[in-house]
């Protein structure tokens, strides 16, 4: 019986770490929030080149809990504002960073 409560206490205690594990912190995201992170950038992308301005423009998303950082080349000051504005419609988009160098 004593062993029994033993492995209980052992297997309890394992779980505990790897649960804490798969949490997130402020430099590094959680498991879930990688997923929704990698949903949110695959969306962004599409949205962006689905966008008959933006589409042929270098432009590299990334994300984070939510924020969403565009990176790269357009043409204009107006393709930045455009591009901004498509990443904030996406669903799950808490805010978005632009880091676009107008050629």
């Amino acid at each position: 019986m004593k062993t029994f409560q033993n492995i209980m206490k052992l297997m309890a205690c394992l779980v505990l770490v790897l649960s804490l594990g798969c949490a997130s912190t402020r430099t590094q995201a959680g498991t879930g929030e990688y997923v929704d992170d990698t949903v949110i950038t695959t969306k962004v992308k599409s949205a962006i080149f689905s966008d008959p301005d933006l589409k042929v423009l270098q432009i590299n998303v990334e994300t984070f809990k939510g924020v969403v950082q565009l990176s790269g080349f357009v043409n204009s000051a107006d393709s930045v504002k455009k591009a901004r504005e498509v990443a904030k419609s996406v669903k799950g988009v808490v805010s978005v960073q632009t880091n676009l160098i107008v050629k």
